[in-house]
């Protein structure tokens, strides 16, 4: 079974294979490994068919629309799209059903993709392990003993599975990246305000990424070319520019790749730490620069927890059972943060996010692990529920400073640990610079087999 939709893409068009197939084995591999990983929520498997019909009929009559045309995809189910639930994966919204799409389900109906359904994740993407859902916790398909990361990790289980060939989550400190490293596929964080969050129950709106999980670089650069857009009236005709799919018409040559070991190195597991310095090894046989750099990075969440609890302040007053008191809490701690302090956090990352321009004036490339440690296990954290924040805050610790930075940035596998899970390496750029970080990772994935290797399921 081929799992690219670079590949995908050839058959429909030439024939060899039908959007209804493809939609058939997808549905089938759903109702048979669902049940194992609960990567999805809600299977929308009537409408897709129905999708899938009508694009056979249009590829077949010559109205051929790109890429992403007859290939079924996944939706992180925070991701409103017409008619179905949008639950955040929580009790507090499972009977919530949106009238209208997001701005990106109406960027990818207009691509002509097929839409499977709505994917599990931590709830209300408020954590990083995608094990807080009232629907249950998700899976790691390489081993469904362990976490899938989060919070977009219906998502990810699902694109590493098979289960579909592209997901669409969020990522507002690590999201897509996280459990993008956790399953060994592609995850991109596009630079802030690329693609529209428009129709996206929000976590933290100075924060919040919209972006794909794919099984390649290549996906990731269609995936975020069909989603690119800023809330545009009509989306099918109004054309996001420049192309991110361009970064592939040629190889990059002499970029400066950018080491912060300070903060980024500290601690990291063995496995994750003899795998990036090999990922270093990589860059520096492809005859581009390695510089060591220093960031400085920011902790303070005073911010992102000012704007979680102003989105969820009616609910939390009138509704409180409703939420997991995990996640309560966590929405609790923004109840007392003042208005100019809330103010004085939105000036501070302003500045933060013009200081990171100085950076590229001497690098191209940001590289560090994407997660200093392996997943942890699930059994684990139930026996030792008062460890999952410190974990998730350790898991997050590589990631979330990106999202202050607005930068654009893509997690890419690397490797595997003894135990045989997946390990991944963060790659960023300058804002707006998505074709140089695309150039960058594709080279690197070119030049190893990660991206090759799939996690051992049932067929």
């Amino acid at each position: 079974m081929l799992f690219t939709i670079r590949e995908l893409s050839r058959k429909i068009r030439d024939r060899s294979i039908s959007p209804v197939e493809l939609t058939h084995d997808c549905l089938n591999r759903i109702e048979k490994l669902n049940p194992i990983l609960n990567a999805f929520i809600t299977v929308t498997a009537e409408s897709a068919l129905d999708q899938a019909r009508i694009a056979e009929r249009e590829i077949y009559r010559g109205n051929y629309l790109g890429k992403l045309h007859g290939i079924p995809i996944g939706i992180k189910d925070i991701i409103d799209v017409a008619g179905v639930p949008t639950t955040a994966a929580s009790a507090l919204f499972k009977d919530r059903v949106p009238k209208e799409d997001a701005q990106v389900v109406r960027r990818l109906r207009c691509a002509g993709a097929i839409i499977l359904g709505k994917q599990n994740l931590h709830e209300f993407a408020y954590g990083a392990s995608s094990m807080i859902s009232y629907f249950g916790e998700v899976r790691n398909p390489w081993n469904t003993a362990y976490i899938v990361g989060g919070s977009s990790g219906g998502g990810a289980a699902s694109v590493a599975a098979g289960l579909g060939f592209a997901a669409v989550g969020s990522d507002t400190a690590g999201s897509i990246r996280l459990p993008a490293a956790f399953c060994g596929i592609v995850g991109l964080k596009p630079t802030y305000g690329r693609i529209s969050t428009r129709g996206v129950i929000p976590l933290s709106s100075s924060y919040d990424h919209v972006g794909p999980l794919t099984n390649s670089v290549y996906d990731s650069a269609l995936m975020a070319q069909a989603l690119s857009d800023y809330d545009s009236p009509n989306p099918c005709v109004d054309r996001p520019a420049p192309s991110l799919v361009s970064a592939f018409d040629e190889p990059p040559k002499d970029l400066r790749v950018g080491i912060p070991r300070e903060v980024f190195f500290d601690d990291l597991h063995p496995d994750i730490a003899a795998a990036t310095e090999k990922a270093i090894q990589i860059f520096v046989d492809l005859n581009w620069q390695i510089r060591d750099v220093k960031l400085e990075v920011s902790t303070d969440r005073t911010l992102s927890s000012a704007e979680a609890y102003a989105y969820h302040k009616p609910y939390v007053e009138n509704s409180p059972q409703l939420y997991d008191p995990a996640t309560l809490a966590r929405i609790q701690t923004g109840a007392k943060i003042s208005a100019p302090d809330a103010l004085r956090a939105s000036r501070d990352l302003q500045a933060s996010r013009h200081a990171i321009h100085e950076t590229f004036n001497d690098i191209d490339v940001l590289l560090t692990p994407t997660v200093p440690i392996p997943p942890p296990s699930i059994a684990s954290l139930r026996k030792n529920p008062e460890n999952l924040r410190p974990q998730e805050l350790l898991m997050l610790r590589n990631t979330r400073p990106f999202n202050v930075w607005g930068i654009p940035t893509i997690s890419i596998p690397c490797g595997f640990t003894k135990e045989g899970l997946p390990i991944g390496l963060q790659l960023a750029a300058a804002p707006w610079r998505g074709v140089t970080l695309l150039q960058a990772a594709h080279a690197y994935e070119q030049a190893t087999p990660w991206h090759t290797m799939r996690p051992n399921l049932p067929t």
